[in-house]
């Protein structure tokens, strides 16, 4: 403003002069100065007024208090938002191993219901989750926790009928879990979908050491998928398939692979359609096989020509010490083939016939071998519903005098009669 004043000067002074006097001059230069002065205060009034909320004019005074006041709740509205390390300290959730949160975000994201019972024992070493109907969706909720999960160490999770997609999701967590080293899948509706989706996860997971995958419905079409698994794994210990749709196909696919896996101690295949070339050719990857202790065929179709080739099997296998063929239509022939095998085997403890229609010649068969095996380890013999006549009677007598241990179980003795009771 004083370079505007001064610049008004030089504009109107020269005028003044030449028109009047001197003391007209000063007169107009005072009356000018005066104008100027009131100018630079409106504009300064100008910048320094503001509208009140309804208009009015507010002074300058005025202006610094709201303005300081503006300031002031600026300041503590920022005080608020700012967390200092002790608040935030305060505010921060702990590290849940157990993944608690994770489990209820999950639920709330998959619009199921959560489990009260897995929030109760997610930080025990068992954890029992048989018939809660979870369904897919709640295996997969149930899933997310179990990823970072430290405690649970066996997982049960029988008839949950999670179906393939809730088996994909527990096949992709046991790929990150490390703690998990049993888990018992039964009765789920895994198809063949869940069944591949378990198989990929054997060749990754390395902790693993039992799994139940009976009654799944699991056909041929996932024999190659397991059967590459098994070639692969060699953690897993125990193997349940039971209860299943496994034919021909996949006794052939399990035979080849058995003979070159080195993990397993136990697997069931019973209750599976496993017949003719597939029994023969599964019953040869046992023979191969030097650490299975345990193997259960019952309820399957092995016939004559699948005991024939487990005989053989009984004479290069050097580990296997319980057998189970009870229910395959093993005829008096068969029986008397697979006899040889335990001529020259001395590590079968028991061995389970039951069943079968072998008929008291094969029973007499398979107890004589024992007879003529000094080196015999057998324990137990089970002919279930087998009647049996007094030569095998006689010739148990005489074994029982060579191995006093040896008991033999059988349907009875033709000719008896046992009193029903009242």
């Amino acid at each position: 403003m004083v370079h505007g004043k001064e610049s008004a000067k030089e504009t109107l002074l020269p005028s003044v002069l030449e028109d009047d006097d001197a003391e007209i001059q000063t007169e107009k230069l005072q009356l000018w100065e005066q104008r100027v002065s009131r100018t630079e205060v409106g504009v300064r009034g100008l910048k320094d007024q503001r509208l009140s909320p309804d208009g009015n004019v507010l002074d300058g005074g005025e202006r610094e208090c709201e303005v300081e006041e503006e300031n002031e709740e600026e300041r503590v509205i920022s005080d608020e938002d700012y967390d200092t390390d002790l608040e935030s300290g305060d505010r921060e959730e702990g590290y849940d191993p157990t993944g608690q949160t994770s489990y209820m975000e999950a639920c709330e994201a998959l619009q199921v219901a959560p489990v009260s019972s897995f929030l109760q024992h997610m930080q025990k070493s068992e954890l029992n989750m048989m018939h809660r109907g979870l369904g897919p969706q709640g295996t997969k909720a149930l899933a997310v926790p179990l990823v970072t999960n430290t405690s649970v160490l066996r997982l049960n999770l029988r008839d949950n009928w999670m179906e393939g997609m809730g088996g994909a999701a527990i096949a992709e967590m046991l790929k990150e879990n490390c703690y998990i080293t049993e888990v018992d899948l039964a009765d789920n509706n895994l198809g063949d979908y869940g069944a591949r989706a378990i198989a990929v996860m054997l060749k990754e997971n390395s902790t693993l050491m039992s799994l139940n995958l009976s009654g799944n419905h699991v056909t041929d079409r996932s024999a190659e998928h397991l059967g590459q698994a098994l070639i692969t794994n060699t953690k897993l210990q125990h193997l349940d398939l039971s209860y299943n749709a496994l034919g021909d196909h996949a006794g052939q696919i399990l035979g080849d692979c058995l003979s070159e896996n080195t993990g397993l101690r136990s697997i069931s295949l019973a209750w599976n359609c496993i017949r003719g070339r597939g029994a023969v050719m599964l019953a040869n990857g046992l023979g191969g096989n030097i650490f299975l202790r345990r193997v259960d065929l019952s309820f399957n179709g092995f016939s004559k020509e699948g005991a024939v080739a487990l005989g053989q099997a009984l004479k290069e296998n050097t580990v296997l010490e319980e057998l189970n063929v009870s229910n395959n239509r093993i005829p008096p022939e068969g029986a008397i083939r697979l006899a040889m095998g335990l001529k020259a085997n001395k590590t079968i403890k028991s061995l389970n016939m039951g069943r079968n229609p072998i008929q008291s010649a094969g029973c007499y068969g398979i107890l004589r071998s024992i007879q003529e095996n000094p080196d015999s380890a057998m324990e137990t013999l089970d002919f279930l519903d087998i009647t049996v006549n007094q030569d095998f009677e006689d010739l148990y007598a005489a074994v029982k005098e060579i191995f006093p241990s040896l008991t033999v179980n059988h349907g009875g003795k033709f000719g008896t009669f046992t009193k029903a009771k009242a």
